[in-house]
């Protein structure tokens, strides 16, 4: 397939994705923030104060408007743990399953949030109805769910543009029914993502960045707005190329025109470390990386900031919270897009 053909179906994949992302409502200039602090091993840090935390937007602090403190259970979070059977190989998800089952058996079968499992393949994605702490239940429903052989071709340019847009429209899918719920949302996705479609054989016109950009503005406002953070687990571990486990990582950084669009900007690595989560990688003990996620449940903190004027439509602002006690590291999410 010629680079000029491959890239007019990329389009296209990106066309159709956008559409499953329904419009944001209206922004405000209250900005909230989930924010978790973590020392360099260990649970997260569970004892600051607001005099302890310091928003940057676009590198200059913001006056904190409120701050809460959360602990354990004294806000339930939900939590949706994604089996991707379309960007996984095959051979791969037994393992896979085995892994999850073991996560979800440890403690007793005792799950520290509300928990529900999706699994995402050709056909679609099927969200089991309803979130429980129960473990064993969920390992259950997970026994009596068959993954059917796979209709698209992982190995071919057809079937990465594919997978591309399958992916992005189940994410847009599934953070739109996690909207409805209140509080704050984390999202496992098992997979080792889908195709980054970006390198020295992509090239995008004027009109197809400017459709990447559109998509990518709408994702991000549609995450930060429903307050959901996204976390890429790869089921690969080890045996993931070297190569594809890091690149993602030259995405990282926000957009903030249409000229600077890659469509691994869209990628599933990226957006949750944008997010403010995690992605992992190079580690073949699935059940203990899915508890590390769980792990962001634990302690956390609230805090909002009204965002400064917008000049612009869609005009990118990059986030940073410090802490002011050493050795501690606070994450959220990484930047957002404001509007006149």
């Amino acid at each position: 397939m010629g680079a000029r053909l491959a890239v007019l179906l990329l389009s296209t994949a990106v066309l159709s994705a956008q559409q499953s992302v329904p419009p944001a409502p209206a922004t405000t200039s209250r900005i909230s923030l989930d924010v978790v602090v973590t020392p360099k091993s260990g649970p997260p840090a569970a004892d600051l104060q607001q005099a302890d935390f310091t928003i940057f937007d676009n590198k200059t602090p913001r006056p904190i408007v409120s701050f809460k403190a959360i602990t354990g259970s004294q806000e339930p979070v939900h939590v949706v743990l994604v089996i991707d059977a379309v960007n996984s190989p095959f051979e791969r998800i037994a393992y896979v399953r085995e892994q999850v089952d073991k996560f979800l058996r440890a403690n007793g079968g005792n799950l520290p949030q509300p928990t529900s499992l999706a699994f995402f393949t050709d056909k679609g994605t099927q969200v089991e109805a309803g979130f429980t702490t129960d473990g064993n239940e969920l390992s259950t429903s997970l026994d009596r769910y068959a993954v059917s052989l796979r209709t698209i071709l992982r190995g071919s340019q057809w079937g990465g543009i594919d997978r591309f847009q399958l992916s992005l429209t189940a994410l847009g899918d599934l953070a739109a029914q996690e909207a409805k719920l209140p509080g704050r949302k984390l999202i496992f996705w098992v997979s080792p993502g889908w195709p980054l479609l970006s390198g020295p054989g992509i090239q995008l016109d004027g009109k197809q960045a400017n459709q990447i950009f559109s998509n990518i503005v709408a994702l991000s406002t549609q995450l930060r707005q429903s307050r959901v953070t996204l976390y890429a687990v790869d089921p690969l571990g080890a045996a993931e190329g070297v190569g594809r486990t890091f690149y993602y990582q030259d995405f990282l950084k926000g957009v903030s025109k249409p000229s600077q669009v890659a469509l691994a900007d869209l990628s599933l690595q990226v957006l949750a470390v944008q997010s403010g989560g995690l992605a992992l990688n190079s580690d073949n003990d699935i059940a203990s990386l899915l508890e590390k996620c769980m792990n962001d449940t634990g302690a956390y903190y609230q805090l909002s900031f009204d965002a400064p004027p917008a000049d612009h439509r869609d005009e990118y602002h990059s986030l940073q919270v410090g802490v002011a006690k050493p050795g501690l590291t606070a994450r959220t999410r990484q930047g957002y897009y404001a509007q006149p």
